[in-house]
């Protein structure tokens, strides 16, 4: 069962790129007495997502700022050595966008959002969504019907819903 808006946001241990290697956070953490949004998406070094989706956030960071907003948290299914690059080629570490990685797409399956394409060799990934969570809360949940699209669920996309 997919998980909706206005649900609480599920628990999930994420993998980031620390000082001295991986190290894990749980995502209630990044989430308890503030205001974030997170957006998930199929791959690091795809496509849409290396094109449209991260630069969105990046283009968007000081409206959703002047809005309130602590922090953006990007989400993929990979492991944090991936993000870590990615997000150096992309420019989001530098912007302040924080990358977390699902490895194992824990976190993927309980928001009801995975979906597998072995022609494109994505197996277990995420669909794409963006939402902004308040306090552990789900308050707005965009997910495109397609994840080559990147519309509801860009930068913009979710300012224009905020």
């Amino acid at each position: 069962m997919a998980i909706s808006q206005g649900d609480t946001l599920p628990e999930a241990t994420l993998v980031y790129m620390g000082d001295e290697g991986p190290a894990t956070v749980a995502l209630s953490d990044k989430t308890k007495g503030r205001k974030v949004v997170i957006f998930a998406l199929p791959g690091a070094f795809t496509g849409t997502c290396s094109t449209a989706h991260v630069p969105s956030f990046i283009r968007t960071k000081d409206a959703f700022a002047a809005k309130g907003v602590d922090e953006i948290i990007c989400i993929s299914v990979n492991d944090p050595f991936v993000l870590k690059a990615w997000s150096e080629s992309t420019g989001a570490g530098e912007a302040g966008i924080t990358m977390l990685g699902d490895a194992e797409a824990v976190f993927t399956k309980a928001m009801g959002r995975d979906f597998t394409a072995p022609p494109a060799g994505m197996i277990n990934r995420s669909k794409r969504y963006a939402m902004l969570v308040e306090d552990g809360i789900i308050t707005l949940l965009q997910e495109e019907e397609n994840p080559g699209v990147c519309n509801v669920s860009a930068g913009e996309g979710m300012l224009d819903a905020m």
